[in-house]
């Protein structure tokens, strides 16, 4: 729960795939890089040791700018159903903080998920803002790679 004056982001969605096979899109790297980022990014380069106390880095290249990555450390991973984890940047926005990523999956129905995800603290509405946007883009671009598998 949050307490007063926390800012978090929490989002839920479906997906049209089992727990198992979404965990997997979370977690391996030519996955990720298929669906990480906001509309319009690539994602040229995935890192990931998944263990606790395993670092990722994700290198993230907008449509217009200069390439940028995002580190962290895993503290939780529980393969089907939850995965947590650092997030910062490398050469942070000065509003920017270290957050943790937490996942949690549960199976729906046949061949259907939920994932929720919580993150925080943000150290202002705007990165939480920000966050948000990447996020519903790239769970986004993941919920439709997943539904076209499924056809």
């Amino acid at each position: 729960m949050a307490q007063d004056g926390e800012l978090r982001l929490h989002l839920e969605c479906e997906l049209a795939d089992e727990a198992t096979r979404v965990f997997r899109e979370l977690t391996d790297p030519v996955e990720v890089a298929r669906w990480w980022g906001p509309d319009g990014f690539s994602t040229p380069g995935v890192e990931i040791d998944l263990r606790p106390g395993g670092a990722y880095r994700i290198a993230m290249q907008p449509p217009e700018g200069e390439l940028f990555h995002l580190v962290g450390e895993y503290i939780d991973v529980d393969p089907p159903v939850g995965l947590a984890y650092t997030f910062r940047w490398e050469d942070p926005d000065p509003e920017d903080r270290e957050t943790v990523v937490t996942l949690s999956l549960f199976d729906t129905d046949v061949g259907r998920s939920q994932l929720i995800l919580d993150q925080g603290d943000f150290a202002t509405e705007r990165r939480l803002a920000l966050h948000e946007e990447g996020w519903i883009q790239g769970l986004g671009k993941l919920g439709e790679m997943l539904a076209s598998r499924g056809d």
